[in-house]
């Protein structure tokens, strides 16, 4: 396929970060794709390499060892990675998107130098604690609770869902700083800066997933958690706003993947397509078949120019609240149903674990659900809509 996978035209870095990407992508991690789902390994060696092309800090300034690069270029990137693995992608959409942004926005000065460097030379890898086993897509009613304790804190609670769980070395972490007797809703919650280190953290259940089965997702147990004063991200009582906004930004992130996971999906159909014969003569020539791919590519097509005018708005400073979610929307739904087609063009060989497609479609399905499912998605389009 052709570097341009954009409609606007790229620069002289855009490409060249495409085509790093690209070769990335095809040597250290198609090769093993499979093979790491199957087995449900997450290559830690991946953080490394990523964190020494700069991968995990293409967002943050070179102040802080990143690349300072603009959106654009980042999902441009982040799709080639999604092609080859949707696992690795998400590991990088998460810490670019999320944790690194927080503290880049929030962070104070001394949060900002201590995480953010290593962090973008993948010395640190970053994760994201907002859900829990009863706290989904009504977020605002988690139940972690963050009590005071001299100049710092102790946190007691369960985060669920959280993705890189095992492997993060530090993690912003939603907790409540309200009290159970005058509950303030969204505005009693607040963010804390988490590492392994600290006494009453750990690790629980990790989770056997349909797909994205090299991602490690896992629950987070804070058990009388002591947090030091200094890890409280921003102001009191604004770490659900915080996280809120920086799950706009995540929203693209995890579109692009959903187009890349998409995109590998159609790329192995068009191949079989013209490999595979039928009634004498290779199955493209059937018109049903290339109504089929037609669809798939205008799909795929229509969620990316979506996705890139969101990223070049975004840039510009303008509000995406709305473009977001109709971003991840239209995209999770893209990839869901380029999958399923795909897998209909392989036919039975679709339906077995010797071809891709099948493993594209199990990765497919959570686009749909995490960083807001497509419910919430729609929810928050239509609130958009009205308002001023």
């Amino acid at each position: 396929m052709p570097v341009e996978t954009s409609l606007t035209p790229l620069t002289d870095e855009q490409r060249a970060i495409v085509e790093t990407a690209r070769a990335f992508a095809a040597t250290e991690l198609a090769p093993h794709a499979a093979d790491w789902d199957a087995r449900a390994h997450f290559e830690p060696s991946l953080v490394a390499k990523l964190g020494g092309l700069g991968f995990l800090g293409m967002l943050l300034p070179e102040a802080h060892d990143g690349l300072g690069l603009d959106t654009l270029t980042y999902l441009l990137a982040l799709e080639e990675i999604a092609v080859a693995d949707a696992s690795a992608a998400v590991m990088m959409s998460v810490h670019n998107s999320l944790p690194t942004q927080m503290l880049l926005r929030w962070g104070t000065p001394e949060q900002q130098r201590r995480f953010l460097a290593p962090m973008a030379r993948g010395e640190l890898l970053g994760a994201f604690c907002l859900s829990e086993p009863d706290s989904g897509s009504d977020a605002a009613s988690l139940r972690t609770q963050a009590v005071r304790d001299g100049d710092g804190w102790r946190l007691t609670g369960t985060k669920a869902w959280v993705t890189q769980g095992t492997h993060a070395g530090v993690l912003l972490c939603m907790a409540r700083t309200d009290t159970p007797e005058a509950r303030r809703g969204a505005k009693g919650i607040s963010t804390f800066i988490l590492t392994p280190d600290l006494p009453g953290f750990g690790v629980g259940k990790k989770e056997d997933k349909l797909g994205l089965r090299a991602s490690p997702t896992v629950q987070i147990v804070l058990d009388d958690c002591r947090v030091p004063g200094d890890r409280l991200l921003g102001q009191e009582g604004q770490g659900f706003i915080y996280a809120m906004q920086s799950l706009d930004h995540g929203r693209l992130g995890i579109a692009a993947q959903a187009i890349g996971i998409a995109r590998a999906a159609f790329e192995a159909a068009v191949a079989y397509a013209a490999e595979r014969r039928q009634f004498g003569q290779p199955i493209r020539d059937f018109q049903a078949l290339q109504f089929k791919l037609a669809d798939m590519a205008a799909r795929i097509a229509s969620a990316r120019a979506l996705l890139h005018a969101t990223a070049a708005a975004k840039d510009r400073g303008e509000p995406i609240t709305r473009f977001g979610s109709m971003c991840k929307l239209l995209a999770s739904e893209t990839a869901m149903w380029v999958t399923t087609q795909a897998v209909q063009v392989f036919g039975g060989y679709g339906y077995v674990k010797e071809y891709p497609v099948e493993r594209y479609f199990r990765d497919a399905k959570v686009t749909e659900i995490y960083e807001g499912t497509s419910e919430v998605q729609r929810v928050v389009i239509a609130r958009e809509l009205y308002a001023d």
